[in-house]
């Protein structure tokens, strides 16, 4: 029977499109589940999004939509992303799932009825991105310890958490369990910064927003959003507080906990805890990982520093990103991540030190066999380098997923990517072939390239599963598995290899690459300024400042392609995705079209109805904001402001400008 093995990554929070950094933690979450199931293990993988708060109110307020409206796009653009990864969760939960709702209720309940929750009041210093409460000895300079971002005082009614009943015990288990904190820095600062200097009690529940899980004994209360987010890992698996668990509960808790160091706190404090205070067993391991750096810091839109997992793909292809990403963090310490790193490493891991060893290798099979596999096994003492360095792979590797140490866990296989090429090298293929007597020695040494190769791909699959099936499809194998690999000379012989390997990474020119990038980010933000302002050509706000310089002198002809018309505004609204655009029904007089415009901020639809204006008429479609606009309204740029053009006197709609 297969051991089970429950892996979850923390539940993204739904307040904006999640950039690399967070699409790190998806990636190196699949790493290790594709590898347990290659392992034999029955793996439950689960990932989701955590959908509450007051942040996600206030910028569902701020896109004129409902929170619920709001996280169900969000949510949509992360399952999206996380898709687009190629990664192979079993669930996806989400905090807004009825289900959720229910056992989270009922695990509040649970906990107010045998006293560990107790009503109260709450003064104190409140940061709305963390959504967590801070007293005044722990802010630095005024501002959150976590985010360094301002904070508010707030004052509420609320209830609480009893956290010194369970500190002394957590305590304890941490101690006597090594194993459960990872890594060994993490653990120790979890115990010397937070617990032994003493845990206050825990706000569980706020009454200044309405968008969270009810307290359904006291309605005017939300359940907070940790007892919230946190209680998904087992209500998803049907954990019922009353005592009537499901058996695949039963089967798969407890779990291994893959999170941001920034969230380590509530891991491995508050939820430990929380189960505690159920009865429940702890989680198997908790491990928080570093950050993805942009530039050695963090990625910010207000820095404009981010990227985007879904602009790596499209420029270098999934399992060039999920390479990068899992290569490129240490165990402990924060990674980093440029578009000029990516390129280097695809060029000197993926396109030369696999790329091309897999490509020499068959063009060499099909030049001087054919492409036919075989082993004659006329061996020679430096085939004992490669064959031991292979043998020695897969121990290896399981030892270093076993400590979760992804990173060097592909290291072990490109060092023997890397002694595979040494050994094109040592043997000199191309020599042995101009001896008709060497044949069976050449036929040797190409089966012990195509098998390192073969062992390598299978060990690969789990970080680049499109990557090793390619490689392993070229070599026309079915030895596929973790047990294949347990002794050298798997690979079958009397086959062919592939007649021509398709290159599995080009090499990139950096310098081509960059520049062209700098060209479609600039083009993409004036195009961007031109759908926020489409009744304004898109400058920087200094330019816009300034008087503009005269455009090209024009014939008459040229202006005669232009169709003016008076057009009447029947119906405007803003529109959903963006601050700037009205969007504007317009009467033509023959026709109504909708025409946006970037006015917001100097015009409210109460303002723009009824109001006469000049449009531009045979002004091709286009989609602004995923609405689509039929023409172009005319203004005036005076300063900072922007003017509607109308006419002197009211004049039928669809009326000639000439």
């Amino acid at each position: 029977m297969k051991e089970p093995f429950y892996l979850t990554t923390a539940i993204a929070y739904t307040s904006g499109r999640p950039h690399i950094g967070n699409t790190y933690e998806i990636i190196l979450s699949d790493a290790i589940a594709r590898f347990k199931r290659a392992q034999g293990y029955d793996v439950f993988f689960q990932t989701g999004t955590d959908e509450h708060g007051i942040k996600i109110e206030e910028k569902a307020e701020a896109a004129g939509v409902t929170p619920q409206e709001f996280v169900d796009d969000i949510a949509a653009q992360i399952r999206s992303n996380w898709d687009l990864m190629n990664t192979t969760y079993d669930k996806f939960i989400r905090t807004t799932d009825e289900d959720h709702v229910r056992r989270v209720q009922d695990i509040f309940r649970r906990f107010y009825e045998q006293g560990d929750i107790y009503k109260g009041e709450y003064e104190g210093w409140y940061c709305t991105p963390c959504e967590s409460f801070w007293t005044e000895s722990q802010l630095v300079d005024g501002n959150c310890p976590d985010c360094g971002r301002p904070v508010v005082k707030q004052k509420e009614e609320a209830y609480f958490f009893n956290m010194k009943k369970y500190e002394q015990r957590l305590i304890d288990y941490i101690e006597e369990h090594p194993e459960f904190i990872q890594p060994e820095s993490r653990r120790n600062e979890m115990l010397n910064n937070f617990l032994r200097p003493g845990l206050q009690d825990l706000c569980v529940s706020r009454t200044s927003f309405k968008w969270g899980i009810p307290v359904d004994f006291d309605p005017k209360h939300v359940i907070y959003v940790w007892v919230d987010a946190l209680s998904n890992y087992i209500t998803s698996l049907g954990y019922d507080a009353q005592g009537d668990s499901s058996e695949m509960y039963k089967k798969y808790w407890p779990a291994t906990h893959i999170i941001g160091k920034d969230i380590l706190r509530f891991h491995t404090i508050y939820w430990p805890i929380f189960l505690m205070a159920l009865g429940e067993p702890l989680p198997r391991k908790v491990f928080g990982h570093p950050w993805l750096l942009v530039d050695n810091g963090k990625m910010s839109k207000s820095k404009g520093n981010v990227i985007y997992a879904e602009d790596l793909v499209d420029a270098f292809g999934v399992d060039a990103v999920r390479y990068f990403c899992l290569h490129e963090m240490p165990f402990a310490q924060d990674g980093n991540i440029t578009w000029e790193l990516v390129i280097e490493r695809i060029n000197s891991d993926l396109a030369n030190v696999l790329g091309n060893l897999v490509s020499r290798t068959i063009a060499m099979s099909n030049k001087y066999f054919d492409g036919t596999v075989t082993n004659p096994r006329v061996y020679d003492p430096v085939d004992e380098g490669l064959i031991s360095t292979a043998l020695a792979a897969k121990e290896k590797v399981e030892n270093r997923m076993e400590e979760l140490r992804v990173t060097d866990a592909l290291d072990e296989i490109f060092t023997l990517l890397r002694r595979t090429n040494k050994y094109i090298d040592e043997t000199e293929p191309w020599v042995l072939a101009r001896d008709e007597a060497n044949r069976d020695r050449l036929a040797t040494v190409l089966y012990n390239l195509l098998e390192s190769i073969r062992i390598s791909a299978v060990l690969l699959e789990s970080f680049m599963p499109e990557t090793a099936a390619k490689i392993l499809d070229m070599l026309g194998t079915e030895q596929r598995s973790l047990d294949s690999l347990n002794s050298f000379g798997n690979l079958e012989t009397g086959h062919k290899v592939i007649r021509k390997a398709p290159a599995l990474f080009a090499r990139i020119d950096e310098k081509k690459f960059m520049d062209e990038l700098t060209a479609r980010e600039e083009a993409k933000e004036q195009s961007k300024k031109a759908d926020e302002n489409p009744s304004q050509p898109a400058q920087s706000d200094e330019a816009q400042a300034a008087p503009q310089p005269a455009k090209p002198e024009i014939v008459f002809d040229d202006f005669a392609k232009i169709e003016l018309r008076v057009g009447t505004v029947t119906a405007s609204e803003k529109v959903r995705k963006s601050k700037k655009l009205l969007k504007n029904q317009v009467d033509l007089g023959t026709e109504t079209r909708q025409i946006l415009s970037g006015i917001a901020q100097y015009y409210s639809p109460e303002d723009m109805v009824g109001r006469q204006v000049i449009v531009v008429t045979n002004l091709a479609p286009r989609k602004m904001a995923g609405e689509v606009s039929e023409g172009m309204i005319l203004c005036a740029e005076q300063g900072d402001r922007v003017v509607l053009v109308s006419p002197d006197e009211k004049l039928p709609a669809g009326a000639v400008v000439c």
